[in-house]
């Protein structure tokens, strides 16, 4: 997986759940806490998540072939989209749906102190977990970029949706906490099936904005709005051509980018400079953007008036998302 895709992260979220899953799992069957068992649930399918972001960025790494000229980065954005799903309903319905059981058919919390050490020693490898997660992704993360600004415009998924389940995870399991507390403190379990409906509604929330933002990326972005106007910038930057008359950027997947653009060039120029003056330009735009790997330059003669394009700015593709 490439430095994008948050491997690091991925990884230590997988190993931390994984471990905590198994714990909440026998906290769950000694104590009969059904916010335990929302947890262990929440926990199971956050490894199984973390399971298929991996699997997605291996099959991304794929050579492009005849079926899929333009490789297979996608895949990466199908995964996530799956791990929204799976959270959606493996963690936040069923949970939803324990809760409301709880409600209606009650019964007492059994060995209360081990769904409590349990918790605590969660929140401690959550929050782990998550300090792994913020710290990979504020290596990609722009200067000056907020938090809510880096998941929906990230092109990578991998990365939000690791802080995304880590954020919610650590949130949970506070309700959780809260639940059971408040139980063995009341013996009152109304409050621990209260803990689970919270738990499920968080997950539900979490993985509808999962959704959002992956179905986006799915659907097809275009550059942000810092890269187009550095592509702009890159095309402009030399005398070779006399105007963009329109452009447009699509990424392949979250480390490749297209450009196509058709370019006007003077009608009296030779064809063996315009294709010196596009290999020139081509250039300064890699350059200018690395992401940019896939690179589409039409030549065209400039006619002043009869040209679609009044600006380059409206031609150019920035991302809606």
């Amino acid at each position: 997986m490439s430095a994008s895709g948050g491997g690091k992260a991925i990884l230590a979220a997988f190993l931390a759940n994984l471990g905590i899953a198994l714990a909440k799992i026998i906290a769950w069957l000694v104590s009969g806490s059904a916010s335990m068992m929302a947890e262990a649930i929440h926990s199971l399918a956050d490894s199984g998540n973390q399971v298929l972001l991996m699997f997605g960025g291996r099959r991304s790494r794929r050579e492009a072939d005849r079926e899929h000229p333009f490789g297979y980065g996608r895949e990466r954005y199908i995964y996530a989209f799956l791990v929204s799903i799976i959270l959606f309903s493996v963690g936040g319905l069923f949970s939803i749906y324990e809760g409301v059981d709880k409600i209606i058919h009650p019964h007492a919390l059994e060995n209360w102190w081990i769904p409590i050490g349990v918790l605590i020693i969660a929140i401690v490898l959550e929050s782990f977990s998550l300090r792994t997660a913020v710290k990979e992704s504020n290596e990609h993360r722009a200067p000056g970029q907020s938090w809510v600004g880096f998941v929906r415009h990230a092109k990578a998924p991998e990365l939000p949706v690791v802080l995304l389940e880590d954020v919610a995870a650590l949130t949970g399991l506070v309700f959780a906490f809260l639940g059971v507390g408040l139980t063995v403190i009341t013996g009152n379990s109304l409050f621990d099936a209260i803990g689970t409906l919270f738990i499920g509604s968080l997950l539900v929330l979490v993985a509808i904005v999962l959704g959002i933002e992956t179905k986006s990326l799915l659907v097809g972005e275009g550059a942000t709005d810092a890269d187009a106007d550095r592509i702009v910038d890159a095309i402009n930057g030399g005398a070779e051509i006399e105007k963009i008359i329109h452009i447009k950027t699509l990424y392949l997947g979250p480390d490749e980018l297209m450009v196509a653009a058709k370019l006007g060039f003077a009608g009296d120029r030779a064809l063996s400079v315009v294709a010196a003056d596009i290999d020139a330009v081509e250039a300064r735009i890699r350059e200018a953007v690395p992401a940019a790997r896939v690179i589409y330059l039409e030549p065209d003669v400039y006619r002043p008036g009869l040209d679609p394009s009044p600006s380059t700015d409206a031609f150019v593709v920035k991302s809606e998302n």
